[in-house]
């Protein structure tokens, strides 16, 4: 078999591959070059150059997997490659560790302005007194995001004596407990912590998940950290905040739009900046390639993958079946852990009517990756989510019955934490997957695009406030479900809207005399 090796990928990597096939280094390609070369290979290996696109895709006859020497998979088609059943792999854990500790230089950089005093020294100046540090000893580090990399760092802030206070939507106060942090808030983080340090993906509900307002509840001696992904910090906010001395100092290795040479405050002299280094070392260079290699060979020599991004394979009089339930299920998942605003430690799925009597494994992790990918984003695929949610301790229950009411298969997918807890149950309509409950109410909501989902007192002068309200902030309304209560009890409302809604008009809408909450929903 071949293997077309399309980036730069460490020696140890080739090697490994050379082993088992015949392996063609050609870097640099351009779509048409690869499109030309694509049809006599088995098997694809990537870094963050090439771009695998529908057309390559389409091209690729003999192609049965992509593999991605590193962890973000923007790059490839992943819809397409699916379709053809070609597997897409990736190296998630490779640069876990260098990610750590990047981290760390970074923040003891930062707290000892080694950057600065380097760069002083060099132009031939003694000036002591201008570079006076603190130390960490002591201090509070406020960890948002404690997955693989997020729980490192505070692994290794903990070995320094560093006080730890995490926020993580996955992690229980008991296994909080567990690795010495104290479970908290974004909010409460940015009120006490010195230090502050992101480690989530980049999702809807990351995005600016430190932004303006928590600048201004911050200590004058805080300083914060981005190692993870551009955009989870506001970077104007950011710029703002140290201009005008609201936080002590920044260190950041990623960036909106890179390289950042327009960004607002890489010019600032208490900002720590490296160019997107989180992974820059021999070693995680060397673990991503081996990774990929070892899955590619497995793939190729009939096994199979750990770290596959897109759906496993199942057989196709199967698939003809599952295809629809397994989008619907993850579907369902994501639209529940977006109505549940607080973390949780139990999934429930149930299938009732004639998908009861199906092998829906399948289904069952496309559920789970629904909900998890609403917090840690690209890093959930069908082959880790059970792996992720008992990392977690995010117990996973699933139920069967073969009575079925209104439709001939449903799929509930219910989130618990104590008292709080949030179901979602969808069908599928022909081939049209359709929401048909919310917490147990009835409507019937075509799962696409943007939804706002709002409990509010049964009566008058309530839901039109609500259209007024989005109508003068120009976002229009697509389609409208009520549930029925009698007069003066909770129902629910979900309107169907085109374009997003910020938070500010969300708040707007809160604000209206009997509406209970409103959460935007993206499907």
């Amino acid at each position: 078999m071949k293997v077309l090796v399309s980036d730069s990928l460490s020696e140890e990597g080739v090697s490994k591959l050379q082993e088992h096939f015949e392996v063609d280094v050609s870097t640099g390609l351009s779509e048409d070059e690869l499109v030309g070369k694509i049809v006599d290979f088995d098997a694809l290996v990537i870094r963050s150059g090439t771009q695998v696109t529908r057309r390559v895709i389409e091209a690729a006859d003999n192609l049965k997997i992509v593999g991605r020497a590193g962890v973000g998979v923007d790059n490839i088609d992943i819809d397409a490659a699916t379709e053809k059943g070609i597997i897409v792999v990736n190296a998630p854990e490779g640069n876990m560790l260098s990610a750590a500790e990047h981290t760390i230089a970074m923040m003891m950089s930062m707290a000892r302005n080694i950057p600065q005093a380097n760069a002083s020294l060099k132009a031939k100046k003694w000036e002591r007194k201008n570079f006076m540090g603190v130390e960490v000893n002591g201090k509070t580090l406020g960890v948002i995001g404690l997955g693989r990399i997020g729980a490192e760092v505070a692994k290794r802030a903990q070995g320094m004596e560093m006080d730890i206070l995490a926020y993580d939507p996955f992690i229980t106060g008991e296994r909080a407990k567990a690795m010495g942090v104290e479970l908290t808030t974004v909010d409460d983080i940015a009120k006490r912590a010195d230090f502050i340090t992101v480690h989530t993906p980049l999702t809807k509900e990351t995005r600016n998940i430190l932004d303006a307002a928590q600048f201004d509840m911050m200590k004058s001696s805080a300083r914060v950290i981005n190692c993870a992904r551009g955009g989870i910090i506001n970077e104007e906010a950011l710029a703002d905040a140290l201009k005008a001395g609201k936080i002590a100092g920044a260190a950041i290795d990623v960036f909106t739009s890179e390289p950042p040479f327009e960004c607002p405050f890489i010019d600032l002299e208490n900002v720590v900046v490296t160019p997107h280094l989180g992974a820059s070392t021999e070693e995680a260079q060397v673990n991503v390639a081996v990774s990929v290699a070892e899955e590619v060979i497995s793939v190729l020599n009939g096994g199979s993958a750990r770290n596959t991004i897109n759906i496993p394979a199942v057989k196709p009089e199967v698939m003809a079946v599952l295809a629809p339930y397994i989008g619907l299920a993850e579907t369902l998942g994501s639209a529940v852990a977006q109505l549940l605003d607080t973390n949780y430690d139990k999934i429930e799925i149930s299938y009732k009517g004639e998908i009861s009597e199906k092998d829906t494994r399948a289904v069952t992790v496309a559920a789970i990756k629904g909900v998890l990918e609403v917090a840690l984003g690209s890093a959930v695929n069908y082959v880790n989510a059970p792996a992720l949610a008992k990392l977690r301790d995010i117990e996973v229950v699933e139920s069967k019955s073969e009575t079925s009411d209104e439709y001939a298969s449903t799929i509930s997918i219910g989130l618990f934490q104590d008292s709080n807890s949030r179901s979602v149950t969808g069908a599928v309509v022909g081939s049209e997957p359709k929401i048909i409950t919310i917490n147990g109410q009835h409507v019937d909501l075509v799962p696409k695009g943007y939804m706002i989902v709002s409990n509010h007192i049964n009566r008058p002068n309530v839901i039109g406030p609500c259209c007024i309200a989005l109508g003068a902030n120009n976002i229009n309304i697509s389609g409208m479900q009520v549930g029925r209560a009698e007069v003066g009890g909770q129902t629910i409302m979900a309107l169907n809207v085109d374009t997003e809604v910020s938070e500010k008009i969300l708040d707007e809408i809160r604000g209206i005399d009997g509406i209970l909450d409103a959460t935007l929903v993206t499907l």
